[in-house]
């Protein structure tokens, strides 16, 4: 089963819906995902960047 989005991708949507400072609903309207899953993203990569998340895998 492919992923929709990169374990990369979902860590810089993440950072730029903090960044513009939106809602979670705002932010998941814009990318297209559903609420559990914004919320099952931000416990599982909430804590790392881009690079964390990388040298992690």
């Amino acid at each position: 089963m492919k992923k929709r989005f990169s374990e990369e991708q979902i860590v810089r949507i993440l950072r730029q819906a903090e960044a513009a400072d939106q809602t979670v609903a705002e932010g998941c309207k814009q990318h297209g995902i559903s609420e559990q899953a914004w919320y099952r993203w931000k416990k599982k990569f909430g804590q790392m960047g881009v690079a964390g998340r990388a040298s992690a895998a």
